[in-house]
């Protein structure tokens, strides 16, 4: 009886342990539910509003240089400094900027602290006359948001369906074709905004050309001016992972 008892015991404490660690995980999940769909429904604000601006203003581009679709995105946050879209992706995002790229790697558009972050461009950066190289980050959120659906690129069949997409920024619309997509670690430097001679910008294209997963027939000139989006990623390594992504950028008139 004595031990009948015992094991008694040791049971209820075993199946209270697992109710305990059962309930601790569901409101863990729960919270992480909640903030992705908190941070889906402040991103959804901003992406009807830049809907309706597209679709509804015909206003000329004002003396500042700012295209009507961005104006009242300004009024919001004067730290905006393009657009992002990719078709067949969960990209359709505001691109911000600081001073520094810690900034927005936890804080949504309104400034307010999220796990998601934004879309940012490089603080070397400049928007108004884009470097040689302009880089965007953002973080591969689990929920497919963000730069969480980046990878789609290193499948050959998507890739070949969407091979560009469109960037835009206040004052300016470009087509975006992309020549290079393949994961790395952070050893290698691909986020040098400028170059100092011609030969070595030909040389990085030659190099990034060269490591991407799927092959391109895309050519690149010193003439041109490339973007670049980077998110992290552990097909390489969990920690210092990193999805590169190349295009070459035409102005759309």
């Amino acid at each position: 009886m004595e031990k009948k008892k015992k094991m008694s015991w040791f049971q209820k404490i075993f199946l209270l342990t697992c109710l305990a660690v059962f309930v601790f995980s569901l409101i863990k999940l729960g919270g992480i539910g909640f903030e992705y769909a908190q941070s889906e429904q402040v991103m959804s604000e901003i992406q009807d509003q830049y809907k309706d601006n597209l679709q509804g203003s015909k206003a000329e581009v004002s003396d500042n240089k700012v295209r009507p679709q961005f104006q009242s995105l300004l009024d919001i946050n004067s730290n905006i400094v393009g657009w992002l879209t990719i078709d067949n992706t969960k990209i359709d995002y505001p691109i911000l900027q600081s001073s520094d790229n810690n900034h927005y790697l936890d804080r949504d558009y309104k400034e307010d602290i999220s796990k998601s972050g934004s879309v940012f461009m490089d603080f070397r950066n400049q928007a108004e006359s884009l470097d040689k190289q302009t880089i965007i980050y953002g973080h591969q959120m689990k929920d497919g948001s963000m730069f969480g659906q980046l990878d789609k690129f290193l499948d050959e069949d998507f890739f070949s369906q969407n091979k560009d997409f469109q960037f835009d920024t206040i004052s300016e619309s470009y087509k975006v074709e992309v020549f290079s997509v393949y994961v790395t670690t952070t050893d290698f430097n691909y986020i040098e905004t400028d170059f100092s001679t011609n030969e070595e910008f030909v040389d990085f294209i030659e190099l990034i050309k060269g490591k991407s997963n799927i092959p391109t027939d895309i050519q690149v000139t010193v003439k041109d001016n490339i973007i670049t989006l980077s998110t992290c990623n552990d097909l390489q390594d969990p920690e210092d992972g990193r999805l590169v992504l190349h295009g070459k950028l035409t102005k759309i008139n």
